[in-house]
């Protein structure tokens, strides 16, 4: 059992917005069935404030019994319920009205998320709950547009196809982007008819517990939405195991990846997984460097390098290495790491102890291994989990920090000699979730695009996303495409009529 006291005013310290400050005060329950409720074992746990490592909020720790009702509630949701059978233009106006909210309420959800998160508020302003409301719209005018197909069958029958929705759906969403990756799983899925329990990430649940009663006062029925807070083992590992649900969404690290699809063999339930990355970031030497260096290095500095795309590995040929790493070296001092509320922070803290733990053992693995500290390579002083903006140069790719997800601000150098070695040690990874390209040659430019094994390519651009486009990896960085016309291939299922006429 947590702590029984909070303090808001401490924990909460630069928060303005006075919904946000009111809903940290009020018991952080689970949603199941339409109520909001206690956890069956009465436990709670702590979700604390990055920057200060103070108590925000107690939240309702849920286990494997709150799963087996959320289920329940879902289940008969889809089954007896509205939400599956209702005519699409109703459905999509619900949608649509859940991006309204989101859209009117997003000063309080920006500085919960940077509270919870540790991310600098003006990203979370211009980024995070934007983006969150555009995907819901976008999802909303996916809803009249669910086709099926007719055939050219013998013409003694009709043939035709539905979509319809796959059912139940078991979603785990990641602690790095809480809202938006809410809205990535839960956008599509309801979109196509679905009913949804939702895991959010134990070390930032507020958003999503906030995003639950926006999605209650938008009036969706009761049951179509329950959200299960708590952690993977107990939680999570019982959404992947249950055998009465259809289908899981799970974005997060490949280890857990893994372990949730072995998890799901039981009724062999649908699953899409995004996964980690370590993604080639190619600079050759005809690169607008004005442009590359900064936009490269906030490729990995951006949300404190807490991103499966991050562009960690900058590939830099060789001859002009040295100038390059120079340039980058300095770009990367002068980042302002600091209070997430300071409109001058670009970056803020990482979000728990555990990852702050974890980063600053990658800065010695890194350091043990040879490479050569060009910027950073400490912790922060003081309060919160705050680790300094870092480059290491003499960087090779087989070293541990150029192939494990340190997920962290922590950026490598490495050389390389042609356009060949750049696509082969590109490609030299486990991963294959993003890459990107810099040059003026537009035919290196469409050539190595094509030869990177990734899901995403960004040529002289980094970290560029839009719910129109589709969103996934190659390799261990999963399966299964998430945005775009894409995500309704994950929530919906192909039924093949025949009529005999």
């Amino acid at each position: 059992m947590a702590a029984a006291t909070v303090s808001v005013e401490r924990a909460a310290s630069g928060a303005r917005n006075s919904a946000a400050l009111d809903f940290l005060r009020k018991p952080k329950q689970l949603l199941i069935g339409g109520k909001w409720v206690a956890a069956k074992s009465g436990k709670t746990f702590e979700t604390i404030n990055p920057s200060n490592e103070e108590v925000l909020a107690l939240i309702a720790e849920g286990d494997k019994a709150d799963v087996d009702l959320a289920v329940k509630a879902a289940r008969k949701a889809f089954d007896e319920g509205q939400w599956s059978k209702i005519g699409p233009h109703e459905r999509a106006r619900y949608l649509f009205k859940i991006a309204e909210l989101i859209d009117k309420h997003a000063d309080e959800l920006a500085q919960l998320e940077t509270l919870d998160n540790g991310k600098p508020l003006t990203f979370s302003s211009a980024f995070d709950i934007p983006a969150a409301a555009e995907t819901f719209r976008y999802y909303g005018g996916w809803v009249t547009k669910i086709y099926g197909e007719t055939n050219p069958s013998d013409p003694s029958f009709f043939n035709y196809t539905l979509r319809e929705p796959v059912g139940v759906c078991g979603q785990i969403i990641p602690w790095n982007f809480p809202l938006l990756m809410a809205a990535w799983k839960l956008g599509p899925a309801l979109a196509c008819g679905n009913t949804v329990i939702l895991k959010p990430a134990e070390q930032t649940p507020l958003t999503a517990l906030r995003l639950g009663e926006l999605i209650m006062e938008a009036g969706v029925p009761e049951g179509v939405l329950n959200i299960i807070t708590g952690f993977g083992p107990g939680a999570g590992s019982s959404i992947a195991e249950h055998p009465d649900i259809d289908k899981v969404a799970f974005t997060g690290s490949t280890e857990v990846g893994k372990i949730i699809l072995k998890a799901s063999a039981g009724n062999l339930k649908k699953v899409s997984l995004e996964l980690g990355g370590k993604a080639p970031n190619i600079i050759f030497p005809d690169a607008d460097l004005d442009q590359a260096v900064p936009t490269a290095m906030m490729g990995v500095f951006f949300n404190s390098g807490q991103v499966c795309c991050a562009g960690t590995r900058i590939f830099v040929q060789r001859e002009k290495y040295g100038e390059v790493v120079d340039k980058l070296a300095k770009f990367s001092k002068n980042v302002t790491m600091g209070d997430p509320f300071d409109q001058k922070s670009t970056i803020g803290p990482l979000v728990s102890k555990e990852q702050f733990d974890r980063v600053k053992g990658y800065l010695e693995v890194g350091k043990k291994e040879g490479a050569t500290v060009s910027a950073g390579g400490e912790a922060g002083a003081g309060k919160g989990y705050f680790v300094n903006p870092t480059l290491f140069s003499d960087v090779k790719n087989e070293m541990r920090i150029a192939r494990e997800e340190i997920f962290g601000p922590v950026g490598t150098a490495i050389s390389f000699t042609d356009e060949n070695d750049a696509v082969f040690q590109g490609n030299n990874t486990e991963y294959g979730l993003s890459a990107a390209v810099w040059t003026r040659d537009i035919s290196r430019a469409h050539k190595v695009a094509r030869s990177l094994k990734a899901g995403t390519v960004w040529v002289n651009c980094y970290n560029q996303l839009d719910p129109i486009s589709p969103f996934g990896g190659y390799k261990q960085s999963g399966f299964g495409r998430e945005l775009g016309r894409y995500a309704i291939d994950l929530y919906t299922q192909i039924k093949s009529v025949w009529m005999k006429l």
